[in-house]
């Protein structure tokens, strides 16, 4: 199946934490990466603290992971990489959202697919849309949002 995650992270090399988080990804039994975004620096988005700004992409990838198993994954390779949970929307060395999962929608308070806040998140939805050009993601429409949405923080990186 195909899965559209979505990564970032704002402390430490945030160009190595990225490279290291999809060569992991690479690595998952049966994951192939098909097709990466941009990166994209970021302005902090609904933070407490201040903090310095993010590097995002998106990624498309085909899996014989299922859903619940691959985000465990993100999640092992988040701690690997340093993440560490000590506020809401604190900093973080690497951050992997699982937003799109092709053929499966979920709410339960472990998985929401598709993810409850990507047509609020400029940072999600301009590298997205590099994936996706006519924003028609896994069935999932999002050209609206994309227009409505302040892409104004969202810089090309490099």
């Amino acid at each position: 199946m195909k899965a559209v995650l979505g990564l970032g992270g704002n402390l430490g090399d945030r160009e190595d934490n990225l490279a290291r988080a999809l060569d992991a990804l690479e690595r998952l039994e049966g994951t192939q990466l098909l097709k990466l975004s941009n990166l994209y620096e970021t302005e902090p988005f609904d933070v407490r603290s201040p903090q310095d700004n993010y590097l995002n992409c998106c990624v498309l990838l085909e899996t014989k992971l299922k859903p619940q198993r691959l985000l465990e994954h993100c999640q092992e390779i988040e701690n690997s990489l340093g993440r560490v949970r000590l506020e809401y929307h604190g900093a973080r060395t690497m951050d992997i959202d699982l937003l799109l999962y092709e053929g499966f929608s979920s709410d339960t308070p472990e998985l929401t697919v598709p993810h409850p806040h990507i047509r609020e998140r400029a940072f999600v939805m301009v590298p997205l849309s590099d994936l996706f050009p006519l924003r028609q993601a896994l069935g999932y429409d999002f050209q609206e949002a994309y227009q409505a949405v302040d892409k104004s923080g969202v810089v090309l990186y490099k």
